[in-house]
């Protein structure tokens, strides 16, 4: 990445105090990016802004207004909106038995999910009056495949999956991207005490820099809709998605996915 490259952009990183968010955060603001650092860890959150010479705005992405806010607070200090990062995202903690727990699926569901979609809902307007930009959602590859060992987070990355496949064609015309980052475990706090099981059972660790390459590679691309894989030791890339049966007309052709609401 080349020194200015993102200057005159301004970008929201929610979950950006630690790891992956911070991380792009740091990018972002190298590349000459005015950066709003969006978290609930207050300490962290500041201490990231203060070293990028950017923004901290304390926000819980399970609250729409607080969404609402933190792009407010893009606006009215650095001019726009160009690039939002909705990437806050936990651990669930919680199975479907008897260790399932109500408040910790409402808390995982709120931030993996929730926090997208209020995250694209704010970010909307602020995106149309600068004439288009780029959604990227930290997905998890855990959206592509089966999660055993933690079926509700799996749940919320696939419904993610499915939010950016769906809004990447609904917003094309607006110049308005959206994509998802799937990386593999990545060396953040997310996979807390399950790093020593995963290194036994020889699952490669990500390091925190694949996912910030890319993520700068999805911004290069300019494609949207795409989900991309992000694993150890092979380069990044859209999930290729085999198409489901779908409607046909009467010679066989497969018929275009369109959206009634739009159509005159």
């Amino acid at each position: 990445m080349g020194e200015g490259k993102y200057r005159g952009k301004v970008a929201l990183v929610t979950g950006a105090a630690n790891g992956i968010g911070a991380a792009v955060s740091r990018h972002l603001a190298g590349g000459g990016a005015r950066v709003v650092v969006a978290d609930v860890d207050v300490e962290s959150g500041q201490r990231v802004a203060e070293e990028i010479d950017g923004l901290f705005v304390r926000c819980d992405v399970r609250e729409l207004a607080d969404n609402r806010a933190a792009v407010d607070t893009a606006v009215a200090e650095f001019g726009g909106l160009d690039v939002a990062f909705l990437n806050a995202g936990v651990a669930s903690g919680v199975g479907l038995g008897d260790d399932f727990d109500v408040e910790r699926y409402r808390r995982a569901t709120g931030i993996n999910l929730d926090g997208v979609v209020y995250g694209v809902h704010a970010a909307l307007p602020a995106l149309r009056a600068r004439g288009g930009g780029d959604v990227v959602a930290t997905a998890s590859m855990a959206g592509l495949m089966p999660m055993p060992m933690d079926p509700v987070y799996g749940a919320n990355k696939a419904a993610v999956v499915g939010l950016v496949r769906a809004l990447g064609p609904a917003y094309a015309a607006e110049n308005i991207r959206v994509n998802a980052l799937c990386p593999t475990f990545a060396d953040t706090a997310i996979i807390g005490g399950l790093k020593d099981a995963l290194i036994q059972a020889g699952m490669p660790i990500l390091d925190v820099a694949d996912v910030v390459a890319a993520f700068e590679a999805v911004l290069a691309a300019g494609g949207t809709g795409e989900c991309w894989y992000v694993q150890a030791g092979r380069p990044s890339e859209p999930f290729a998605f085999r198409n489901a049966p779908g409607p046909r007309d009467p010679s066989g052709e497969r018929l275009p996915v369109t959206d009634p609401s739009q159509e005159g």
